[in-house]
């Protein structure tokens, strides 16, 4: 054998060795993403955001009635979780249709655990409530005044308050065979009353039923004559208490106790049988006042025998049952805060930056012809978009305006300016979502008064609300006709863009401006899918093209490359989502998710989520704003978005994704999200066992509040003084 052959032997050799080996290295572990443990229950969850919001409640750099405020958004949200999430559940288990979600926790299972963790939220509200926030608000000379501690002048005005305000407006209910149990309205506070003694009538059940009046105030400040320094309020539960034996006479009063009770109240509208949604949602809307019962709350000193019998007569278990100790409507609190003369103890005022291209504008179409803008609500003011809609009204050259309205109100400027528009003889189409939960009265009457000023109003589309933030105006000028478009990630209302925190893009960009045009064509009238040039919008091409982001830079971080993305969304939900995050974490891909709400993604799992990170930001604004940022390899890409990461949104709504092309807008949202990641004062971070902890400053890294350096930023250091 010559050498050349000894050398192909060899290397013949080598490479059978090397392609075995190949062949038998270990392939990387295949991860399983069905894997229930890799999933939060999404009603879980959601009791998690509400711990949050009570937390706030406790810390004391906050203004103390900005604290008690929390506490009662905290009740607040407990009965909507009740009313529809908890209701959900339980009629699924009624109705034999149980839904069981990726986390594997059957519906009968969840409502156990949910009632465990709600008990223990809501004693610890009460508990918050009466030994914190009341003490030290009687320091502050805010005070509930209890009966016990009425003066004998205070005792006279209350007791002149009840027989001129109060009793003439009370119907007592006893209960016996010909006046059954009666149909107690939702959330409405009354009173079960023990009574003896024989009436007019020869009657002596012992039983009666006070419903307090839903046109009475919950909380009653008492005059300055009989307060005895500060601010003295009574609660209308102690009024009543006080007189009741005057409502029942010849009859001794032995007990009474207040409760609530909490029902289903969501919409369903079956749309085979619908041929008109306004209508038939008028008519849904009375019985949401009297849906199936889900909850009952009552005094913690009423006798186990009353509660045994409300439970019976409402067909709830001991596990609905929540004995507080306080007032079983918190909510109505909210007028200790309302009526206060202590701007002391709420957040210092501030005023809504106008960007510099806006400050001096007469011509808003002039401007944003020329450039986009972009606002960032509460800091920059939302009066640009109010006075875009009004300019058009009044604008002779403008043609139409074409707006989508879900969270408005009936009496807002922007609806005045439409009403405006159309009496004017311009052609205004509005689409108006009649089903935005808990704003569908609101939004029939402001699609009625749209109507009689002449305007095209048009209900979306059936079983897919549009939940979109748009407006497209047309105008002419010159030869040509201008299109002029809002995109926003909020709702069209004056007031919650002082609350919540959403991105406004002003734009005459032709792309854009059609593709909204295009939207609007596909929700008032008929036809095939039209092809968007940017906008992204569900339920079409809006997921579907978030997957192929995600799978992107997955994509860069298999090829070695660094791959990273950012998104902010107030809820994260949809399983599909979650396993294109999971695959591009398990490739490396850094992964940032601000989630306000709701998410059921799972950080810090060794080998399959460890790359990400999830954090929560409460603090005095709503986080509302949705955006998506990907590196991709250097060629960034940004959306702004009306959607979350839900499948509602998703899959069963009109939503748009917007890009910002801008390099210096992009840049400018960028920096943002960093601050959003610095902070260490408002923001949660998610735990891989489902819990939040919050983030502290240490002695390495000075406090960073997100929400007061773009106070500081946009509206000058005095709006964000110290909490």
């Amino acid at each position: 054998m010559n050498k050349h052959n000894d050398l192909d032997t060899v290397l013949a050799a080598s490479a059978a060795i090397e392609t075995a080996e190949t062949v038998q290295a270990p392939a990387p572990p295949v991860v399983d993403l069905s894997d229930k443990s890799y999933y939060i229950h999404r009603e879980l969850s959601q009791l998690q955001f509400n711990n949050r919001v009570l937390e706030q409640a406790l810390d004391e750099r906050t203004p103390l009635l900005e604290r008690l405020k929390f506490l009662l958004i905290f009740s607040s949200n407990m009965d909507e979780f009740f009313e529809i999430r908890a209701a959900g559940l339980k009629s699924q288990l009624e109705f034999g249709h149980e839904i069981v979600g990726p986390d594997g926790i059957p519906p009968k299972q969840a409502l156990a655990e949910i009632s465990e963790i709600a008990h223990r939220q809501i004693a610890r509200q009460y508990s918050i409530l009466n030994e914190r926030l009341l003490p030290e608000l009687d320091r502050h000379g805010i005070r509930i005044v209890r009966r016990e501690s009425w003066s004998s002048a205070q005792k006279r005005w209350v007791q002149r308050y009840f027989r001129q305000e109060v009793a003439p407006m009370m119907t007592p209910i006893g209960l016996d065979p010909t006046h059954p149990f009666p149909l107690l309205v939702n959330k409405s506070l009354n009173f079960i009353v023990e009574l003896e003694g024989v009436d007019a009538f020869g009657r002596d059940s012992g039983l009666a039923i006070l419903p307090a009046p839903r046109v009475l105030p919950r909380i009653i400040r008492l005059p300055e004559e009989v307060c005895e320094g500060g601010e003295n309020h009574v609660l209308l539960s102690s009024i009543i208490h006080a007189h009741a034996e005057e409502l029942f006479p010849g009859m001794e009063v032995r007990g009474c106790y207040q409760f609530r009770l909490t029902r289903n109240a969501d919409l369903t509208i079956d749309p085979e049988e619908m041929d008109d949604l306004a209508r038939a949602l008028r008519g849904e809307l009375s019985s949401r006042r009297f849906g199936d019962a889900v909850r009952l709350e009552v005094a913690d000193n009423c006798p186990k025998t009353l509660t045994d019998y409300l439970l019976k007569q409402f067909g709830l278990s001991e596990a609905e049952l929540y004995e507080v100790n306080g007032p079983v409507n918190l909510t109505r609190l909210f007028g200790i805060v309302s009526r206060s003369h202590n701007p002391q103890l709420l957040y210092p005022p501030f005023v809504p930056a106008i960007p510099k291209a806006l400050k001096k504008a007469e011509d808003m179409f002039q401007v944003i012809s020329k450039q986009d803008v972009l606002l960032m609500h509460p800091y920059e003011s939302f009066a640009p978009v109010v006075d875009l809609v009004r300019q058009a009204a009044k604008d002779p050259a403008v043609l139409t305006i074409e707006q989508t309205l879900y969270r408005t109100g009936a009496t807002s400027e922007i609806v005045d300016a439409l009403v405006e528009a159309a009496r004017a003889g311009k052609e205004v189409i509005a689409v108006v979502e009649l089903r935005a939960r808990f704003d569908e009265e609101s939004n029939l009457s402001l699609a009625t008064r749209l109507q009689q000023a002449g305007a095209v109003v048009i209900y979306g589309v059936v079983d897919v609300k549009t939940h979109a933030k748009l407006m497209l105006i047309q105008r002419r000028e010159g030869e040509k006709l201008q299109r002029y478009a809002h995109l926003g990630t909020g709702n069209y209302h004056s007031g919650n863009a002082r609350l919540y925190t959403d991105y406004s893009l002003l734009t005459s960009d032709a792309a854009l401006c059609e593709d909204v045009h295009k939207l609007f064509s596909q929700l008032t009238g008929m036809g095939k899918l039209l092809k968007m040039k940017k906008v992204l919008h569900a339920p079409f091409t809006l997921k579907k093209s978030l997957l192929d982001m995600i799978a992107q830079e997955t994509a860069h971080a298999e090829a070695g490359k660094p791959a990273y993305m950012i998104i902010k969304v107030n809820a994260l939900t949809d399983a599909k989502m979650i396993r294109a995050f999971y695959k591009a974490s398990i490739a490396g891909v850094k992964i940032d998710l601000l989630v306000r709400g709701t998410c059921c993604l799972r950080p810090g799992i060794p080998g399959v989520s460890q790359n990400i990170r999830v954090r929560s930001i409460v603090g005095r604004f709503l986080e509302h704003s949705r955006v998506y940022w990907f590196a991709n390899d250097g060629d960034e890409r940004m959306y702004l978005a009306s959607a979350d990461l839900m499948e509602r949104n998703l899959d069963r709504r009109v939503e748009t994704g917007f890009p910002i092309e801008d390099r210096k807008l992009r840049q400018r949202i960028r920096k943002e999200l960093d601050v959003y990641l610095s902070d260490n004062t408002t923001a949660w971070e998610l735990q891989p066992d489902g819990n939040y902890a919050r983030l502290h400053p240490t002695d390495a890294h000075s406090p960073h509040d997100v929400q007061q350096q773009l106070l500081e930023k946009y509206c000058g250091a005095g709006a964000a003084a110290a909490r």
